[in-house]
Protein backbone atom coordinates (compact mmCIF):
# COMPACT_ATOMS: atom_id res chain seq x y z
CA UNK A 1 0.00 0.00 0.00
CA UNK A 2 0.97 4.06 -0.47
CA UNK A 3 0.30 7.01 0.03
CA UNK A 4 1.27 9.52 -2.60
CA UNK A 5 4.38 7.68 -3.66
CA UNK A 6 5.36 6.25 -0.15
CA UNK A 7 5.20 2.69 1.49
CA UNK A 8 2.94 2.84 4.18
CA UNK A 9 3.53 -0.47 6.46
CA UNK A 10 0.39 -1.87 7.52
CA UNK A 11 -0.01 -3.36 11.25
CA UNK A 12 0.35 -6.96 11.93
CA UNK A 13 1.18 -8.95 15.19
CA UNK A 14 4.15 -8.20 15.59
CA UNK A 15 3.68 -4.63 15.64
CA UNK A 16 -0.31 -4.35 17.08
CA UNK A 17 -0.19 -6.26 20.63
CA UNK A 18 -4.12 -7.63 21.10
CA UNK A 19 -5.55 -9.29 22.70
CA UNK A 20 -6.31 -13.07 22.13
CA UNK A 21 -9.75 -15.32 23.19
CA UNK A 22 -9.56 -17.40 26.24
CA UNK A 23 -11.15 -20.56 25.05
CA UNK A 24 -12.62 -21.68 28.56
CA UNK A 25 -14.81 -18.56 28.07
CA UNK A 26 -17.50 -19.35 26.55
CA UNK A 27 -19.57 -15.78 26.74
CA UNK A 28 -15.97 -14.24 25.27
CA UNK A 29 -16.02 -16.70 22.50
CA UNK A 30 -19.83 -16.19 21.44
CA UNK A 31 -19.15 -12.58 21.21
CA UNK A 32 -15.79 -12.02 19.50
CA UNK A 33 -17.27 -14.66 17.20
CA UNK A 34 -20.70 -12.80 16.51
CA UNK A 35 -18.39 -9.89 15.86
CA UNK A 36 -16.27 -11.42 13.71
CA UNK A 37 -19.07 -12.77 11.63
CA UNK A 38 -20.66 -9.57 10.81
CA UNK A 39 -17.12 -7.95 10.09
CA UNK A 40 -16.62 -10.53 7.41
CA UNK A 41 -20.74 -10.81 5.77
CA UNK A 42 -20.25 -7.16 5.56
CA UNK A 43 -16.73 -7.00 3.72
CA UNK A 44 -17.99 -9.97 1.63
CA UNK A 45 -20.99 -7.86 0.79
CA UNK A 46 -19.25 -4.99 -0.51
CA UNK A 47 -17.35 -7.51 -2.57
CA UNK A 48 -13.74 -6.44 -0.88
CA UNK A 49 -11.17 -9.38 -0.08
CA UNK A 50 -9.29 -9.05 2.49
CA UNK A 51 -6.10 -7.75 1.35
CA UNK A 52 -8.03 -4.86 -0.28
CA UNK A 53 -9.82 -4.60 2.82
CA UNK A 54 -6.86 -5.04 5.22
CA UNK A 55 -5.33 -1.89 3.03
CA UNK A 56 -7.65 0.58 3.71
CA UNK A 57 -7.84 -0.46 7.23
CA UNK A 58 -4.41 -0.32 7.97
CA UNK A 59 -3.97 -3.89 9.09
CA UNK A 60 -2.29 -7.00 7.59
CA UNK A 61 -4.10 -9.73 6.34
CA UNK A 62 -3.38 -12.34 9.34
CA UNK A 63 -5.03 -9.71 12.18
CA UNK A 64 -7.81 -9.44 9.77
CA UNK A 65 -8.21 -13.26 9.10
CA UNK A 66 -7.77 -13.59 13.04
CA UNK A 67 -10.49 -11.06 14.26
CA UNK A 68 -12.98 -12.24 11.42
CA UNK A 69 -12.47 -16.02 12.95
CA UNK A 70 -13.41 -15.03 16.25
CA UNK A 71 -9.77 -15.52 17.51
CA UNK A 72 -8.70 -12.48 18.08
CA UNK A 73 -10.64 -9.46 20.24
CA UNK A 74 -10.57 -6.01 17.97
CA UNK A 75 -10.10 -2.77 19.32
CA UNK A 76 -12.27 0.15 19.27
CA UNK A 77 -10.41 2.20 16.93
CA UNK A 78 -10.48 -1.31 14.39
CA UNK A 79 -14.64 -1.25 14.50
CA UNK A 80 -14.48 2.22 13.82
CA UNK A 81 -12.10 1.98 10.70
CA UNK A 82 -13.84 -0.96 9.22
CA UNK A 83 -17.57 0.88 9.95
CA UNK A 84 -15.96 3.43 7.70
CA UNK A 85 -14.12 1.68 5.22
CA UNK A 86 -17.48 -0.55 4.72
CA UNK A 87 -20.48 2.04 5.10
CA UNK A 88 -22.01 0.40 7.92
CA UNK A 89 -23.21 3.65 9.49
CA UNK A 90 -22.49 2.83 12.69
CA UNK A 91 -23.55 -0.29 13.12
CA UNK A 92 -19.91 -1.94 13.26
CA UNK A 93 -18.88 0.74 15.88
CA UNK A 94 -21.87 0.26 17.86
CA UNK A 95 -20.61 -3.77 18.34
CA UNK A 96 -17.70 -1.85 20.93
CA UNK A 97 -20.69 -1.88 23.33
CA UNK A 98 -20.66 -5.75 23.44
CA UNK A 99 -16.39 -6.04 22.69
CA UNK A 100 -15.57 -3.89 25.60
CA UNK A 101 -17.70 -6.39 27.81
CA UNK A 102 -15.78 -9.28 27.46
CA UNK A 103 -12.11 -7.79 26.85
CA UNK A 104 -11.24 -8.46 30.00
CA UNK A 105 -10.49 -11.90 31.41
CA UNK A 106 -13.23 -13.94 33.03
CA UNK A 107 -11.84 -14.03 36.31
CA UNK A 108 -11.28 -10.44 36.44
CA UNK A 109 -14.75 -9.45 34.93
CA UNK A 110 -16.23 -11.37 37.41
CA UNK A 111 -14.10 -9.39 40.54
CA UNK A 112 -15.06 -6.17 38.96
CA UNK A 113 -18.78 -7.46 38.45
CA UNK A 114 -18.77 -8.21 42.40
CA UNK A 115 -16.69 -5.03 43.17
CA UNK A 116 -19.59 -3.15 41.68
CA UNK A 117 -22.07 -4.02 43.75
CA UNK A 118 -20.32 -4.50 46.96
CA UNK A 119 -21.16 -1.20 49.72
CA UNK A 120 -18.13 -2.17 51.86
CA UNK A 121 -14.87 -3.83 50.71
CA UNK A 122 -12.34 -4.82 53.40
CA UNK A 123 -8.79 -5.70 51.75
CA UNK A 124 -5.54 -6.96 52.70
CA UNK A 125 -2.69 -8.16 50.28
CA UNK A 126 0.38 -9.59 52.07
CA UNK A 127 2.39 -9.38 49.33
CA UNK A 128 2.10 -6.41 47.02
CA UNK A 129 0.24 -3.19 46.82
CA UNK A 130 -3.88 -4.17 46.18
CA UNK A 131 -4.79 -4.00 42.63
CA UNK A 132 -6.88 -1.21 43.09
CA UNK A 133 -4.45 0.52 44.24
CA UNK A 134 -1.92 0.10 41.13
CA UNK A 135 -1.06 2.14 39.07
CA UNK A 136 -0.70 1.20 35.43
CA UNK A 137 3.45 1.95 36.44
CA UNK A 138 3.65 -0.53 39.36
CA UNK A 139 1.17 -3.49 37.50
CA UNK A 140 3.25 -3.34 34.86
CA UNK A 141 6.42 -3.48 36.88
CA UNK A 142 4.97 -6.33 38.96
CA UNK A 143 3.81 -7.87 36.02
CA UNK A 144 7.38 -8.05 34.47
CA UNK A 145 8.61 -9.63 37.65
CA UNK A 146 5.81 -13.41 36.77
CA UNK A 147 7.61 -16.78 35.98
CA UNK A 148 7.06 -18.06 34.22
CA UNK A 149 6.65 -14.41 31.87
CA UNK A 150 3.63 -13.33 30.58
CA UNK A 151 3.67 -12.03 26.84
CA UNK A 152 3.37 -8.94 26.17
CA UNK A 153 -0.17 -8.85 25.31
CA UNK A 154 -1.08 -10.58 28.35
CA UNK A 155 0.55 -7.61 30.47
CA UNK A 156 -0.91 -5.30 28.88
CA UNK A 157 -4.65 -6.72 28.86
CA UNK A 158 -3.92 -7.41 33.13
CA UNK A 159 -2.96 -4.08 32.99
CA UNK A 160 -6.07 -2.88 31.58
CA UNK A 161 -8.68 -4.87 32.89
CA UNK A 162 -6.89 -3.17 36.79
CA UNK A 163 -6.79 0.37 35.40
CA UNK A 164 -10.76 -0.38 34.51
CA UNK A 165 -11.88 -1.89 38.04
CA UNK A 166 -10.84 1.51 39.61
CA UNK A 167 -14.32 2.47 38.81
CA UNK A 168 -15.31 1.57 41.76
CA UNK A 169 -14.05 4.52 43.37
CA UNK A 170 -16.30 6.63 40.83
CA UNK A 171 -19.30 4.67 42.00
CA UNK A 172 -22.43 7.08 43.46
CA UNK A 173 -23.10 6.11 46.38
CA UNK A 174 -19.52 5.11 46.46
CA UNK A 175 -18.72 2.09 48.98
CA UNK A 176 -16.79 1.70 51.98
CA UNK A 177 -13.48 0.53 50.93
CA UNK A 178 -10.78 0.13 53.37
CA UNK A 179 -7.37 -1.69 52.87
CA UNK A 180 -4.29 -2.98 55.12
CA UNK A 181 -0.71 -2.24 53.52
CA UNK A 182 2.38 -4.14 54.48
CA UNK A 183 5.02 -1.67 54.52
CA UNK A 184 7.63 -3.81 52.86
CA UNK A 185 5.57 -3.94 49.97
CA UNK A 186 5.49 0.32 50.03
CA UNK A 187 9.79 0.07 49.93
CA UNK A 188 10.31 -2.58 47.21
CA UNK A 189 10.90 -0.18 43.43
CA UNK A 190 8.90 -3.01 41.44
CA UNK A 191 9.50 -1.07 38.37
CA UNK A 192 12.13 1.57 39.06
CA UNK A 193 12.01 4.24 42.08
CA UNK A 194 10.46 6.67 39.76
CA UNK A 195 7.54 4.07 39.39
CA UNK A 196 7.32 3.49 43.27
CA UNK A 197 7.13 7.38 43.86
CA UNK A 198 4.15 7.76 41.36
CA UNK A 199 2.86 4.53 43.46
CA UNK A 200 3.00 6.49 46.89
CA UNK A 201 1.43 9.85 45.53
CA UNK A 202 -1.26 7.66 44.49
CA UNK A 203 -1.83 6.22 47.66
CA UNK A 204 -2.05 9.48 49.31
CA UNK A 205 -3.98 11.05 46.54
CA UNK A 206 -6.64 7.58 47.41
CA UNK A 207 -6.37 7.76 50.67
CA UNK A 208 -7.72 11.49 50.72
CA UNK A 209 -11.05 9.97 49.74
CA UNK A 210 -14.40 10.22 52.01
CA UNK A 211 -14.97 6.73 51.45
CA UNK A 212 -11.43 5.28 51.87
CA UNK A 213 -9.50 4.04 54.60
CA UNK A 214 -5.78 3.02 53.86
CA UNK A 215 -3.65 1.69 56.68
CA UNK A 216 0.19 0.61 56.56
CA UNK A 217 0.69 -2.35 58.98
CA UNK A 218 4.66 -1.82 60.08
CA UNK A 219 7.55 -4.45 59.70
CA UNK A 220 8.11 -3.78 63.15
CA UNK A 221 5.16 -5.04 64.42
CA UNK A 222 5.66 -8.12 67.21
CA UNK A 223 2.28 -9.91 66.55
CA UNK A 224 0.59 -9.96 63.06
CA UNK A 225 -2.43 -11.80 62.74
CA UNK A 226 -1.86 -11.83 58.87
CA UNK A 227 0.23 -13.99 58.62
CA UNK A 228 -1.74 -16.61 56.98
CA UNK A 229 -2.62 -14.70 53.67
CA UNK A 230 -4.47 -12.22 52.22
CA UNK A 231 -8.30 -11.64 52.79
CA UNK A 232 -11.31 -10.21 50.64
CA UNK A 233 -14.56 -9.57 51.90
CA UNK A 234 -17.02 -7.56 50.16
CA UNK A 235 -20.76 -6.67 51.62
CA UNK A 236 -23.59 -6.25 49.86
CA UNK A 237 -27.17 -3.91 50.30
CA UNK A 238 -29.12 -6.85 50.92
CA UNK A 239 -26.61 -7.98 53.28
CA UNK A 240 -25.01 -11.28 52.25
CA UNK A 241 -21.38 -10.83 51.81
CA UNK A 242 -18.89 -12.92 50.10
CA UNK A 243 -15.24 -13.71 51.03
CA UNK A 244 -11.98 -14.95 50.07
CA UNK A 245 -8.60 -15.97 51.66
CA UNK A 246 -6.14 -18.85 51.04
CA UNK A 247 -6.59 -19.57 54.72
CA UNK A 248 -10.14 -20.27 54.39
CA UNK A 249 -11.61 -22.70 51.72
CA UNK A 250 -8.09 -22.68 50.31
CA UNK A 251 -8.82 -19.55 48.85
CA UNK A 252 -12.51 -20.39 46.91
CA UNK A 253 -14.93 -17.73 47.23
CA UNK A 254 -16.87 -18.23 50.46
CA UNK A 255 -20.53 -17.00 51.88
CA UNK A 256 -21.19 -19.07 54.35
CA UNK A 257 -21.84 -16.83 58.24
CA UNK A 258 -19.10 -19.27 60.03
CA UNK A 259 -16.50 -18.95 57.52
CA UNK A 260 -17.25 -15.25 57.04
CA UNK A 261 -16.88 -14.49 60.64
CA UNK A 262 -13.49 -15.75 60.52
CA UNK A 263 -12.36 -13.17 57.70
CA UNK A 264 -13.81 -10.30 59.52
CA UNK A 265 -12.64 -11.48 62.52
CA UNK A 266 -8.97 -11.67 61.68
CA UNK A 267 -9.42 -8.61 59.01
CA UNK A 268 -10.93 -6.43 62.33
CA UNK A 269 -7.36 -8.10 64.30
CA UNK A 270 -5.04 -6.79 61.33
CA UNK A 271 -6.56 -3.21 61.34
CA UNK A 272 -5.98 -2.90 65.40
CA UNK A 273 -2.08 -4.20 65.09
CA UNK A 274 -1.89 -1.66 62.38
CA UNK A 275 -1.18 2.15 61.95
CA UNK A 276 -4.35 4.62 62.40
CA UNK A 277 -5.48 6.26 58.82
CA UNK A 278 -3.73 9.25 59.83
CA UNK A 279 -0.50 7.40 61.28
CA UNK A 280 -0.83 5.84 57.80
CA UNK A 281 -0.60 8.78 55.81
CA UNK A 282 2.17 10.51 57.71
CA UNK A 283 4.35 6.86 57.29
CA UNK A 284 3.78 6.83 53.36
CA UNK A 285 4.44 10.51 53.43
CA UNK A 286 7.91 10.10 55.18
CA UNK A 287 8.73 7.14 52.75
CA UNK A 288 7.80 9.37 49.79
CA UNK A 289 10.26 11.69 51.10
CA UNK A 290 13.38 9.06 51.46
CA UNK A 291 12.35 7.38 47.95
Amino acid sequence: MSVDGEAVRLRTEADEPGWEVDPDDEWGVAVIATVGRQLRLRREAVGMRVPEFGAAVGYGDDLVYKIEAGKRIPRQEYLDKADEVLGAGGLISATWEDVKKVRYPKKVRDLAAMEAKAVELQLYDPLNVHGLLQTPEYARGLLLMRRPAYTVDEVERFIAARVARKAVFERDPAPEVSFVLEEWTLRRPLGGKAALRRQLEHLLETGQLRNVELQVMPMDREEHAGLAGGIEVLKFEDGSAVGRSPAVANGRPVSEPKQLRILELRYGIIRAQALTPRESTAFIEQLLGET
